[in-house]
C-alpha cells in the first residue's frame, strides 16, 4: 500500500514540527547533566512512567477493556516499543560513552533514514528536491558541530554510543512512518491524549521490561535529590509529552520525510540553549547553519 500523499507544509505545522526538536535538544542535554544520578534505562523508564501518571487523568478511558485500542494492540505495541521503549533508551545509553556532539552527528542522518524507509517499504518515492533538501539540511549540522571548523569535524572518533545512536535514529524512522500508515480506531482518533496513552501503556511495559534487564546486569542505583527529580519532571512533560503530542500531529500532517528535515534544527537548538543557559555567545556560523537548515527544510517542501 503506497504512502498517503502528505499536505503543504503550513506555518502551524512547521511550528508543530520545530516544537519537538526544541524539546529534544533539552533532553539531550539534561540526559548528559544526569547520566552519573541514574542508569539510561532506568531514567527512560522513570521518564515515561511519570508521564503515565500526568496524562491518566485525560486519557483513562483508553485504558477501558471495551476500548478501541485493544483490537489494533499489535500496531499500538509496535509504536511503544519503537518509540518510548527503544528510542529514548538507545538516546541515554549514547550519551554515557559519546559525546553530545556525537549524538547529534549521527542523529543529523534522520532525513536521509526517513527517505530510504520510506522508499524501500512503504513505496514512497524520492524526489530530486528532497535529496536536495537533505544535503543542504545535513550541511548546516555539520557546521554547527564542527564549530566552523572542519578540521575539528574530521578528528571525531566513533565509540559505541555513536552504534547506540544509529539504532535510535532508525527506530525513529520507521516509527515516523507508521504514524501514518493506518486510521486511529474510534475513541483514539482525533483525541493527542488518547493517542500517546495507547502507544504509552505498551512503551511503559517494554521501556520496564528493558530496565529490568539493565539492573539484572548490574546497573547502577539511583541517587535522588531535587536535580533528578526535576529533570524527570522536565523530561517527561517536555520532551515526552509535548513534544511527542506535536510530532505525531506534525507528521501525520506534512508527512515523516519532511517531519526528518526538521529534527536537524535539533543541534542548531542545542546551540542556542547553550547560548542562554551556558553563556556561550552565537558565532556567524550558528547563522549560516540555520540559513543552510531552513534552506533545506524549504526546499524538500516545494511541490514541482
Amino acid at each position: 500500500m503506497p504512502a498517503p500523499r502528505p499536505a503543504a507544509l503550513t506555518l502551524p505545522t512547521a511550528l508543530l514540527l520545530a516544537t519537538a526538536p526544541l524539546m529534544w535538544a533539552a533532553n539531550a542535554v539534561v540526559g548528559r547533566l544526569v547520566h552519573a544520578l541514574v542508569a539510561p534505562v532506568a531514567l527512560n523508564f522513570l521518564r515515561w512512567l511519570l508521564a503515565f501518571a500526568l496524562l491518566a487523568p485525560l486519557a483513562w478511558r483508553v485504558l477501558r477493556p471495551d476500548s478501541g485500542l485493544w483490537p489494533h494492540w499489535r500496531r499500538y505495541a509496535l509504536l511503544g516499543l519503537l518509540g518510548i521503549g527503544s528510542y529514548n533508551a538507545l538516546q541515554y545509553l549514547a550519551l554515557q560513552t559519546s559525546s553530545p556532539l556525537n549524538v547529534t552527528l549521527v542523529g543529523s542522518g534522520t532525513p536521509i533514514w526517513m527517505l530510504a524507509i520510506g522508499a524501500l517499504f512503504f513505496g514512497a518515492p524520492v524526489s530530486r528536491r528532497q535529496l536536495a533538501g537533505a544535503a543542504a539540511s545535513i550541511a548546516g549540522v555539520l557546521l554547527v558541530l564542527s564549530r566552523g571548523s572542519w578540521q575539528e569535524l574530521l578528528a571525531l572518533r566513533l565509540v559505541p554510543g555513536d552504534l547506540y545512536m544509529v539504532l535510535a535514529t532508525l527506530a525513529w524512522a520507521l516509527y515516523s512512518w507508521l504514524l501514518v500508515r493506518t486510521s486511529e480506531p474510534a475513541g483514539i482518533r482525533g483525541d493527542w491524549a488518547a493517542f500517546l496513552m495507547g502507544q504509552l501503556v505498551f512503551g511503559l511495559a517494554w521501556s520496564g521490561a528493558f530496565a529490568g534487564v539493565e539492573w539484572s546486569l548490574g546497573a547502577r542505583g539511583f541517587v535522588w535529590g531535587w536535580p533528578l527529580v526535576a529533570a524527570l519532571v522536565f523530561i517527561a512533560v517536555g520532551p515526552a509529552i509535548l513534544a511527542y503530542r506535536c510530532w505525531g500531529l506534525g507528521v501525520q500532517r506534512a508527512g515523516p520525510v519532511m517531519g526528518g528535515f526538521f529534527i536537524n534544527l535539533t543541534p542548531l537548538f542545542a546551540a542556542l540553549l547553550s547560548a542562554a543557559f551556558l553563556g556561550e555567545v552565537p558565532k556567524l556560523y550558528h547563522a549560516l547553519a540555520f540559513v543552510l537548515i531552513v534552506g533545506g527544510i524549504v526546499v524538500s517542501s516545494r511541490r514541482a
